[in-house]
């Protein structure tokens, strides 16, 4: 069965209540749509259809869509905004933008997690209120709102979001994305990059840790865990910079 087929499928069990629900949740940030089963797919996380036998049926294909587009609507902004930068300070912000941390406030912002749909053991380990389901779902949300309504559309609700981070990255700095700034040290003083390592997973399918390794200059920190390889790196990656930054002079 073609994934067409599966959606127009799905279209058909779009429950009136849930359909209520995500329109409202539309409508108070100010967005519309033509397709609602779109935002429910992107709400869906993958512990669900798993659940129901349905693994195509989550946000996975949208948030690897909506992941371009916000980079694509960062990059853009940044490169027309920051003339005078180079390409290493709009690529700090950017990661910045772009990071876990950054989206998953987004997605506070927005009470996205009110409406997000995921399976029991998620849901009993605190799923909601984690921060890389939260980031994949907002990606997946921009993917959806694309497809619905076009990149026009897609980019303004993204730019709405962006500003407000960057104008505050321009006037407090970056201090919470230390792979980047143990990157630009280890390359400055060691002409190297950090080289991270996943050492093992732990948890059951829907609850996974992360434990990573970071090896510098010959020195291996870690390992310590997050909740995705994303929030471990640069849990390593901190303690990395803070102990080289105090035993090598900048």
């Amino acid at each position: 069965m073609s994934l067409n087929t599966l959606f127009q499928q799905k279209k058909k069990t779009v429950n009136p209540k849930r359909k209520e629900d995500l329109q409202f949740f539309l409508h108070s940030n100010g967005l519309k749509c033509k397709e609602i089963a779109l935002f429910d797919l992107a709400l869906t996380h993958r512990s669900f259809s798993n659940e129901v036998s349905s693994p195509l049926f989550n946000n996975e294909r949208l948030e690897f869509l909506g992941d371009s587009i916000l980079g694509l609507v960062v990059c853009e902004y940044l490169y027309l905004n920051f003339p005078s930068q180079k390409e290493g300070f709009l690529s700090k912000i950017k990661s910045y933008v772009v990071s876990e941390a950054t989206l998953s406030k987004f997605a506070k912002d927005i009470s996205l997690s009110k409406y997000l749909v995921m399976g029991k053991g998620e849901l009993l380990t605190g799923g909601q209120q984690k921060a890389a389901v939260l980031a994949d779902a907002m990606e997946a949300l921009f993917g959806a709102l694309y497809i619905d309504s076009g990149f026009k559309v897609v980019k303004s609700f993204i730019l709405k979001l962006i500003e407000p981070e960057i104008s505050k990255v321009k006037s407090d700095g970056i201090t919470n994305d230390f792979k980047t700034l143990l990157q630009e040290f280890c390359q400055k003083k060691f002409h190297q990059f950090p080289q991270y390592k996943l050492i093992k997973k732990s948890g059951p399918e829907h609850d996974l840790s992360y434990y990573m390794s970071v090896v510098v200059n010959g020195k291996e920190y870690g390992p310590l865990v997050g909740k995705s390889k994303k929030s471990a790196q640069q849990a390593v990656a901190k303690e990395a910079y803070f102990d080289l930054t105090k035993t090598v002079s900048l």
